[in-house]
């Protein structure tokens, strides 16, 4: 399934005397500007932007035809964020240009596309470490009382699940932890050691003295590392960089391999790339966010947080609790509400939300999301019967068991639970069961 979104440019992205121009569409106001000025370190943002262009284009997973998604700029007071997630949907890049990057004004604040054209690859690529780099986001001089200079529209296939990543991404970070920091000569080492082409392996970096080593087995402290060649767009970033930082979940001996982030930090700019938990998925179908989503009152929870969020570089989860008098529970549920709109991310190294707003309503998050819509389906057909810690669910002709396991965990006897034993989510059957295990508790206070 994918939505069609038209873009609209005035001309092409370009690299010049004048500076980067970077063509937007959306936003505020009609091909915003968030920002003009320069960057402080030229050469490491042209590789920054070259690294999430290239994630943006390329399909990880059986490798065929340059993707064609254009990356995502979010202006926030202090800084700027570029986001993209690859074509197969298993890599989500993010440059960061923090206060220390810019030498201007972000003076729109705002979310838009960005035009990162073939031209303007190679002009970036030829970017020199003495030569000024003046962006501007949006066009120098806009004139909107007119549609008759020249408009370059674009038709680009957005998939549904780029939208859905979007809130997986978010959720799943938002349990990582620092694992391991690393000096950027360790880190070229490492990095330079993996396989550059496509591989599927499954492998897990312990941190080892000033670097890392790779087992392949999980070992408590250990951060996944599925598919080494999905780091490729890490290296034009290697030599600007002060530290290699790594992000994960909690594991033990034996885990299931779970998602990633690996961060380059130059002081002034931030590269990450997060990694789904194998080769083969893609973050639209982890189903992270279903449980977030379930709740009867999440969609009024999200209106009244979207209702007060500003565009402070970070969210505090505790002051929307504040403001909106919602516990921090049902303040992150919400957070997982709206980022399925795209309107949210998490940042690993700050360990705070972010605020962002793309042009896609709060409703998807059900419309986009098939088990939560078979959810629901059970429920309004009285398909789900509860019996203290065990649920019976008639689907059609077949009978399924949910049992409640003693850590609050929830088991099914249907085909997709035995396939992923819960690593992607919870089954529609266990989710209407929390669904309404959740509604009658409520009830009954």
């Amino acid at each position: 399934m994918s939505a069609v979104q038209t873009y609209r440019y005035l001309g092409s992205s370009t690299l010049g005397h004048g500076g980067l121009g970077l063509q937007t569409s959306g936003g505020p106001a009609p091909h915003p500007r968030f920002f003009t000025g320069f960057l402080t370190t030229p050469q490491a943002a042209a590789a920054g932007l070259l690294a999430v262009a290239e994630v943006a284009r390329t399909r990880y997973h059986r490798p065929v035809s340059p993707a064609s998604l254009d990356p995502v700029v979010t202006g926030s007071r202090d800084r700027l964020r570029f986001e993209s997630f690859s074509g197969c949907c298993g890599v989500y890049a993010r440059l960061d240009t923090l206060p220390a990057g810019l030498d201007g004004d972000v003076v729109e604040h705002g979310t838009t596309n960005v035009d990162v054209n073939n031209p303007l690859r190679e002009a970036l690529a030829r970017v020199g470490s003495l030569d000024p780099l003046h962006l501007n986001v949006g066009p120098d001089d806009l004139t909107v009382s007119t549609l008759d200079g020249p408009i370059v529209e674009k038709k680009v296939p957005l998939p549904a699940r780029w939208l859905r990543g979007f809130a997986e991404v978010q959720i799943l970070a938002a349990a990582f932890e620092p694992r391991a920091e690393i000096p950027a000569t360790e880190a070229a080492t490492f990095l330079r050691r993996l396989p550059t082409t496509s591989d599927r392996s499954i492998l897990w970096a312990v941190p080892a003295g000033r670097s890392l080593r790779l087992t392949s087995r999980p070992v408590p402290g250990a951060v996944c590392l599925a598919g080494a060649s999905r780091l490729t767009a890490l290296r034009g970033m290697l030599r600007f960089a002060q530290t290699l930082r790594v992000y994960g979940p909690t594991v033990a001996a034996g885990a299931a391999p779970v998602p990633s982030t690996w961060e380059l930090d130059t002081g002034a700019l931030r590269l990450s790339l997060t990694l789904s938990p194998e080769p083969y998925r893609g973050f639209s179908g982890e189903g992270a966010a279903l449980t977030a989503l379930a709740g009867d009152d999440v969609v009024d929870d999200a209106n009244l947080v979207a209702a007060v969020l500003s565009w402070d570089p970070t969210i505090d989860v505790d002051r929307l609790a504040t403001d909106t008098g919602l516990d921090p529970t049902r303040v992150r549920a919400a957070l997982a509400q709206l980022g399925t709109a795209g309107r949210v991310g998490y940042d690993v190294s700050e360990a705070a939300y972010f605020h962002r707003v793309m042009p896609y309503d709060a409703g998807r998050a059900e419309r986009d999301n098939p088990r939560l819509v078979g959810a629901r389906a059970l429920l309004d057909a009285g398909a789900v019967t509860l019996d203290g810690t065990t649920a019976t669910i008639h689907s059609g002709d077949q009978v399924y068991r949910v049992r409640r396991l003693p850590d609050g965990d929830l088991t099914c006897t249907c085909p997709w639970w035995a396939k992923h034993r819960g690593q992607r989510g919870p089954c529609r059957h266990a989710l209407a069961t929390r669904m309404l295990t959740t509604h009658q508790a409520e009830e009954r206070a």
